[in-house]
């Protein structure tokens, strides 16, 4: 009976999970899903103060990318405006929500074309 305990708490676990913390595109071709993690930082303590909370987002969270086979941990950067999230090689913003900005740098700067999955 535990065993269907746990199956049944993780459906309702990802289940209400906010559809905000998921999207999917295609990018270059491909699937892409974002996953939105969040960081240490307590929203209720001093990381209210931080100028740039917009979107709910705060320093410390982050983005899962699986695209390609491959997961990219990308923590969010502290520049004004949209929330953007780059480990120094890869960079993702998405201010048009229908065409996020997806990027790679590799000698000079990749961009790949993202669009919503079903389009």
């Amino acid at each position: 009976m535990t065993g269907f305990c746990a199956v049944i708490l993780s459906l309702v676990l990802v289940l209400a999970l906010p559809l905000a913390a998921w999207a999917d595109w295609l990018c270059d071709g491909d699937p892409l899903r974002v996953e939105r993690i969040n960081g240490l930082m307590d929203a209720s303590g001093p990381a209210t103060a931080i100028p740039n909370a917009a979107d709910g987002t705060l320093p410390g969270d982050g983005l899962l990318i699986h695209w390609r086979g491959e997961t990219l941990q990308l923590p969010r950067t502290n520049n004004a405006g949209t929330p953007s999230y780059t480990d120094g090689r890869w960079w993702w913003r998405a201010e048009d929500a229908d065409h996020p900005e997806f990027n790679q740098r590799r000698g000079g700067l990749v961009s790949y074309t993202c669009e919503p999955m079903g389009e």
